[in-house]
């Protein structure tokens, strides 16, 4: 005889209910999951860019070095020379430093002080990126801090695109092959490119090189190196020959950093905190801010003074492109978008399961 199986109402009931409450449920996990991905996607990279180390006075030197300072050639250093605790200044001439020099002395001793906080500002620096055991060769890169967990190499044309900062975390040497440049585009500032070497830095033969170089150790600059930025040795010796060294110039205007809204299913609206930056001291002359030095958002180069040299084109101004620049929107959102699908598709499985 057949049996016929009846399930109560209320079940049927409670049960469709239940399957109705976590589709429900899916779906608002879902919309908010969907909302705080275009938050997130459709905030700029700059919101989570890198921010200056401070290197306070050491901005007012070209060259500083810890040991010695060794010249072969007609090295020309515009700016002002260092030297602490270390006393031994050899090349000069041939080698010519268009300001003071300072060794062993109190300016010099407060530089290299400022050294070690702007080294250690990089060198705690949120990664955005680890290029361990990639050549910085053929790199396109926007604002960010890079790592090197050991030596990084840079082996023909390394550009920089964007108006913010860079920051090279290295965790052993940086070496240059011989002919390499960095080259900036959409207004990348060689004053706001910030190398933090663990050890010690060597720039090939007639390399093209722009940023504020900080090793721990030495810094060697092969036969017809130039750099655009500044040669800062922390403890050990800097060596040259024939080469250029010249500080950027003029203003060194970084966009600032705003910080992202929280995710809501409202979005507020957020604020933009201008990133504030310690002036530099004034240089033993009694002159302001040094060139180059970071200065507060919005201050201008006067109407009419040169382009600095390694200095890109001011932000709005028509500038050449020399490659497709990086993105200038982050991964998140596209990664909570992905999250939030899988919770969605979750839900319905669920539902039609339960049925």
């Amino acid at each position: 005889m057949m049996q016929t199986t009846f399930t109560p109402i209320s079940a049927a009931v409670a049960g469709g209910s239940t399957t109705r409450k976590s589709a429900t449920h899916s779906s608002r996990v879902f919309l908010v999951a969907l909302v705080t991905a275009a938050i997130a996607g459709a905030w700029p990279a700059a919101a989570f860019a890198a921010t200056q180390p401070s290197l306070g006075t050491a901005l007012n030197f070209a060259v500083l070095a810890g040991s010695t300072i060794t010249n072969t050639g007609p090295t020309v250093i515009t700016g002002n020379l260092g030297l602490d605790p270390g006393s031994a200044v050899t090349g000069f001439p041939p080698g010519s430093v268009t300001g003071a020099e300072h060794i062993s002395d109190a300016v010099a001793l407060q530089a290299k002080n400022d050294l070690v906080t702007g080294y250690t500002d990089a060198a705690n620096s949120s990664s955005t990126s680890n290029l361990t055991g990639n050549d910085l060769g053929g790199e396109n890169l926007s604002p960010g801090v890079y790592t090197f967990s050991s030596s990084a190499q840079l082996t023909g044309s390394l550009t920089l695109s964007g108006n913010g900062v860079f920051i090279f975390r290295i965790g052993s040497t940086l070496t240059t092959a011989s002919n390499s440049v960095v080259l900036l585009q959409n207004g990348a500032q060689a004053c706001a490119v910030y190398w933090q070497v663990g050890s010690s830095a060597t720039l090939g033969s007639t390399t093209q090189f722009q940023g504020n170089l900080m090793a721990l150790t030495s810094i060697t600059m092969v036969t017809g190196a130039n750099l655009t930025g500044r040669a800062l040795a922390r403890n050990g010796a800097l060596t040259l020959d024939s080469n250029d060294i010249t500080p950027p110039s003029g203003t060194c205007t970084v966009a600032a950093a705003s910080t992202p809204p929280a995710a809501s299913t409202s979005p507020a609206a957020s604020t933009s905190p201008a990133a504030s930056t310690s002036p530099a001291a004034p240089t033993s002359s009694g002159a302001p801010t040094p060139p180059g030095a970071p200065t507060p958002p919005g201050a201008s180069t006067p109407p009419g003074a040169p382009t600095p040299p390694g200095a890109s084109t001011p932000p709005g101004a028509p500038t050449p492109s020399t490659g497709a620049a990086a993105p200038d929107f982050m991964f998140p959102g596209l990664v909570l978008l992905i999250v939030g699908g899988g919770i969605i598709a979750l839900g319905i499985r669920r539902k039609y399961s339960a049925r």
